[in-house]
């Protein structure tokens, strides 16, 4: 057995996978069928200190020529772990030990699926990623990349005003909550929630869906993957606005920032093991509507 093309990489959540309880599960398992295993822990300050009797990895050099990466945790932990993948070609499958999981696609009872996945039988679905820039005084201070979203918002309850174009022309101008740039990945997490569209997770557009505009005309638009979206704001009785990427912490913009987003040259490769398509993954999640 050639290691190189037989190494799965596990990134748990120790937050979500308790004590490491399916990290140490599954490690067992694939070892025994001969599979060579390492773990990079995820959320935590303490990589390089045994823990449960595991000697932790760094995820870019064990994920180098590994054949699966498996993360346990949630659709959160997907997100953190394609973020410090870029460039990465490897595979990623999710353990859901979170909540509705569209990502995450195996349940806890399912890890026995991995042993075919460590040997490479699983479907490949590539997704696109968006790169985000903020730019003050036109030089670029900021730029970061998502699988999921971009979120651009006030603080507070207070609106902000909203200027959105694409490709230099006027697309909105609006007050609201904020505007959502999502993948169609991203478009079953908050954009869904915010009245977005659902779109096929292998699509490549860009999907934009304001928050709360006090327009009713506002409507949620689906871009082609090659727009690029510059977005500025106006914020209302001194409160400021920011981004948030992937769910990330704000990150505050300056009174004369902007924001830049288009198709990123990365992207993220998730590996397919279950039996469920999306349609299904759909259905279950959001409920039988009869």
């Amino acid at each position: 057995m050639d290691n190189a093309k037989n190494r799965v990489v596990l990134c748990p959540n120790p937050y979500r996978d308790k004590e490491l309880k399916y990290t140490l599960e599954t490690k067992a398992m694939l070892e025994k069928e001969g599979v060579e295993v390492k773990v990079c822990m995820l959320y935590s300050d303490e990589i390089d200190e045994p823990h449960f009797g595991i000697e932790f990895d760094d995820l870019q050099q064990a994920a180098s020529g590994a054949s699966l990466v498996v993360t346990l945790g949630g659709d959160g932990t997907i997100l953190h772990t394609a973020r410090k993948l870029l460039g990465c070609h490897v595979p990623m499958v999710g353990i859901n030990l979170g909540r509705v999981g569209f990502l995450a696609e195996l349940s806890p009872n399912e890890l026995t699926r991995l042993i075919a996945a460590s040997q490479g039988k699983f479907n490949t679905s590539p997704r696109m990623m968006l790169k985000v820039e903020i730019i003050r005084k036109n030089e670029i201070i900021f730029e970061d990349y998502c699988l999921n979203d971009i979120v651009f918002r006030g603080t507070g309850q207070a609106a902000i005003g909203i200027s959105v174009s694409g490709n230099g022309r006027r697309i909105y101008d609006f007050q609201g909550d904020g505007i959502i740039a999502a993948t169609p990945t991203g478009s079953t997490a908050y954009s869904l929630s915010a009245g977005g569209p659902i779109v096929e997770p292998t699509a490549e557009n860009i999907i934009l869906t304001p928050l709360c505009a006090h327009v009713l005309a506002v409507k949620p638009f689906v871009l082609t993957a090659g727009s690029v979206i510059e977005i500025a704001g106006q914020c209302v009785d001194g409160k400021t606005r920011g981004i948030s990427v992937d769910g990330s912490e704000l990150i505050v913009l300056g009174d004369d920032d902007h924001v830049r987003i288009r198709k990123s040259g990365y992207q993220t490769f998730l590996a397919h093991v279950g039996y469920k398509g999306f349609y299904d993954i759909v259905y279950e999640k959001l409920g039988d509507s009869r």
